[in-house]
């Protein structure tokens, strides 16, 4: 049986599809929604739309953009000869929150996992490789402590390596299982600044 009218319901199940959204959160969010002013609401789904229409990956890097190239590689005041490959976006975002890195970043957009069928061909090897043909002069692998995050810092790290650039992991402070944009700035700039070469 329904206890809402058909829009309610089908504003609550769309909420639902999204990750982190249970039943309970998505008829809260729904109501919240219905509640809120006209033009509050008609500026969310402004956002969302102008972002699917807009944001596109950064030609260098793979981060998520509006521009071509993101503000971190567009900036002429990062160091572009050390670069840090990263799993995701939001793990990026992480290690943008300490301050202390300014290098710039490769977002892979996953890790190679054969039980899930990823291999190195789905992620963004290829255009890593294709940036160290450029002035690179170390790469700190930056990939989560799981166990496809350490195959994918071991098969990058025996990609770089006969290229005589410094290839480095970063170091323990990251718990082992643990996803880099839940972890504290300082125990990510410990992980960084105690990064060991591979």
């Amino acid at each position: 049986m329904d206890y809402y009218s058909s829009q309610i319901t089908k504003l609550i199940e769309e909420l639902s599809k999204l990750p982190g959204i249970g039943a309970k959160s998505a008829q809260r969010l729904a109501f919240h929604i219905i509640n809120m002013p006209q033009e509050q609401v008609e500026r969310l789904s402004s956002a969302m739309m102008d972002a699917k229409k807009n944001v596109r990956y950064c030609k260098e890097c793979f981060t998520l953009t509006d521009q071509e190239l993101c503000p971190i590689c567009s900036s002429d005041k990062r160091d572009h000869q050390t670069i840090m490959v990263v799993e995701n976006t939001r793990d990026l975002a992480a290690y943008e929150k300490t301050g202390k890195y300014n290098g710039v970043y490769h977002v892979l957009h996953g890790a190679i996992s054969p039980m899930l069928g990823i291999g190195p061909g789905e992620i963004r090897l290829k255009e890593l490789m294709q940036r160290l043909q450029g002035d690179v002069k170390e790469v700190i692998i930056a990939t989560n402590s799981s166990l496809e995050g350490e195959t994918t810092a071991m098969y990058i790290s025996k990609l770089i390596k006969p290229t005589g650039i410094k290839v480095s992991r970063i170091a323990s402070g990251v718990p082992v299982g643990g996803d880099l944009e839940y972890i504290d700035e300082v125990t990510l700039l410990r992980a960084l600044e105690g990064r060991t070469t591979l």
